[in-house]
């Protein structure tokens, strides 16, 4: 079967707002030829990119969907399983030259072994006369947010006002659906047996699900979003990020929600403090693009290079399986690990345990979460970490160090989130829940604190102190 317009899927599982689909479904039409779709499957790769099972459990389920959709629509979809990306321009060669290829389309990735990735299967194409269209990367404001200087912003703020002006300025409506090329395919026999096990309860592999729950989030729970957005028991946070972070959702789609439904309650719609989240999600992306060697390793800020991070084997496993001894700290890590999500309150809480009061390597961490989150976005966990590390641009200052506690207190303040993930303590009081007595401790077969709060917080503030010498 001829398949003169090839769209290369990979975060962008999606048929509306998707502008390779979009745009090659719009010239294949014209032309009077066919567009296919292809997704590639790269298990070692992903593997060496700390992605969770969760999350490929996830992608094999909304490709699955895709599928299905598409064949409605009369396109047809293909699968390619190769180890790593080295392979890719090879396999995708020998498919566009069996399926009489004459054009790729693909939307721009942004870390750099994907941008390599891209330009290996570019070139390679480009030699049997195989023309390559890239379109723009999956944000909001599709184009860089400078400065007035020409350059990028290190600071969110001025960032977000640039981008709230450029946004007004663009046509911001979702692109529609490729309209139906024929009559409907009958299914076809793909391969799944690469797929992970996920929380498919929590989170369907469905995109209509993923919309529906966006406009429902947007209706009945946006509007007080920044008021309850921090408390882990209160169900006010819109959890769409592992749609996003595959492509179920285009971030667009969900900016029309918003400026609908503000428009229906009479409230401007760039006061959303949800659209400054999806703001942020762009920003981190931004810094991906610009300063690559964020892709590689490397902080932010150059001279924390230089930070001596403690690195407990002990302790590191103790944080990991959530008997640290800080009910608040291990209630979060036990979600992460039950669900493959944690709250984002509860990502700042437990980040800023590993680097200010364990004073682990920030990377260690972002590593870690990196391999359970059904949602880990590389440039979003990269820039999160580096906040909570004050390693990153526009970081949480350095003397900025999270009390466990404290937070547990006010955000958990009768001890219910604690009390769904660490049971054992289920019987406790809602003031000893937050950090039981040693007897309570030793009747909970609960540990010790692996650490002690006060002088764990002095030393991370004296050794970011001791960079300023150096």
């Amino acid at each position: 079967m001829r398949i003169e317009h090839l769209v290369w899927l990979r975060n962008d599982l999606r048929i509306l707002d998707n502008p390779a689909l979009h745009l090659a479904s719009i010239e294949a039409r014209a032309l009077k030829e066919k567009v296919g779709v292809i997704v590639t499957v790269t298990p070692t790769q992903w593997s060496e990119h700390n992605e969770s099972d969760a999350k490929i459990g996830l992608r094999a389920g909304l490709t699955k969907t895709l599928v299905k959709s598409l064949a409605t629509l009369g396109i047809p979809s293909h699968i390619i399983h190769v180890d790593t990306f080295k392979q890719l321009p090879d396999a995708m060669t020998e498919f566009c030259l069996e399926h009489d290829t004459k054009h790729l389309w693909f939307n721009h990735d942004l870390p750099i072994h994907e941008q390599q990735r891209d330009q290996a299967v570019c070139q390679k194409l480009q030699k049997h006369q195989i023309t390559t269209h890239i379109q723009p990367s999956d944000r909001i404001v599709p184009q860089a947010v400078f400065s007035q200087q020409g350059t990028p912003f290190k600071v969110f703020t001025p960032f977000f006002k640039r981008w709230l002006t450029l946004l007004a300025q663009q046509d911001i409506a979702p692109l529609p659906a490729p309209e139906p090329q024929g009559t409907p395919l009958p299914e076809s026999a793909l391969d799944y047996t690469w797929a992970k096990t996920f929380r498919d309860d929590l989170w369907p592999a469905d995109q209509d699900i993923a919309k529906q729950r966006l406009w429902l989030f947007c209706h009945h729970k946006e509007r007080h979003y920044s008021e309850h957005r921090d408390y882990p028991m209160q169900p006010a946070t819109s959890t769409l990020s592992p749609y996003l972070a595959l492509g179920a959702l285009g971030p667009r789609q969900c900016l029309e929600a918003i400026m609908y439904t503000c428009n229906q309650e009479d409230r401007d719609w760039r006061d959303s403090v949800w659209l400054k989240e999806l703001a942020w999600r762009d920003f981190y992306r931004q810094l991906m693009e610009h300063f690559p060697h964020l892709c590689m390793n490397q902080p932010f800020k150059a001279d924390t290079n230089l930070l001596r991070w403690r690195n407990n084997p002990d302790e590191f496993l103790a944080w990991c399986e959530g008997r640290t001894g800080f009910p608040i700290v291990d209630a979060a890590m036990r979600q992460l690990k039950q669900t493959g999500w944690m709250h984002n309150r509860l990502r700042m809480v437990t980040a800023s345990f590993f680097t200010k009061l364990l004073f682990a390597d920030w990377r260690k961490g972002e590593a870690y979460f990196m391999s359970q989150l059904i949602d880990g976005e590389f440039a979003a966990n990269n820039g999160g970490w580096q906040w909570s590390a004050s390693t990153g641009c526009d970081a949480a200052p350095y003397f900025r160090v999270f009390n466990p506690t404290r937070q547990s207190e006010t955000y958990d303040k009768n001890g219910e989130f604690i009390k769904r993930f660490v049971p054992e303590l289920a019987h406790l009081d809602a003031k000893s829940i937050h950090n039981p007595s040693s007897e309570q401790r030793i009747q909970c077969d609960y540990p010790e604190p692996i650490i002690d709060y006060k002088p764990a917080r002095q030393a991370a503030i004296a050794a970011f102190d001791e960079l300023k010498g150096l």
